[in-house]
């Protein structure tokens, strides 16, 4: 059915169950799941001015990401899914363009993504990847939400 499986993943509760789902199915399907951690600076563009040394924090960030998407890939592998992991520096790229470019990049014909199930004013201020990556997405996108997700 799917030969290859993108799972954006930064260890959020959210992302963890859009990995459990991700595992599931291609573990039925045999599919190659592609672990996808972005290291965003956006977050950092947008906080208060304070001294920040960005060339520590950019290595300390991709560091990060890197041993997560390790974690992911240790996940799947235990269940017998073969797993690849990407980690891309997005710099001030929104998240969700950089999930969008890599479908096409890797080759996926599905996406599997954790959602916080953000509602309201919190959905407006922080936004939804998830929601921008399903609207956009040129293949099928399955949401897997944590059953103790915030509203």
């Amino acid at each position: 059915m799917y030969q290859r499986i993108l799972v954006p993943y930064d260890g959020s509760e959210s992302s963890r169950a859009g990995l459990r789902e991700a595992v599931g199915l291609a573990a039925d399907s045999g599919a190659t799941l592609v672990v996808l951690h972005v290291v965003s600076e956006l977050p950092l563009l947008m906080g208060a001015e304070a001294y920040v040394n960005y060339g520590e924090l950019a290595e300390l960030l991709m560091k990060t990401g890197h041993q997560l998407a390790q974690e992911a890939v240790g996940i799947a592998e235990k269940d017998g899914v073969k797993c690849e992991a990407k980690v891309i520096d997005g710099g001030a790229t929104p998240v969700c363009d950089v999930i969008l470019d890599q479908i096409a990049a890797q080759r996926c014909d599905l996406v599997v993504m954790g959602t916080h199930g953000r509602r309201g004013l919190k959905r407006l201020t922080l936004g939804s990847d998830a929601e921008l990556v399903v609207r956009r997405s040129s293949v099928p996108v399955l949401l897997a939400k944590a059953a103790a997700a915030s509203k």
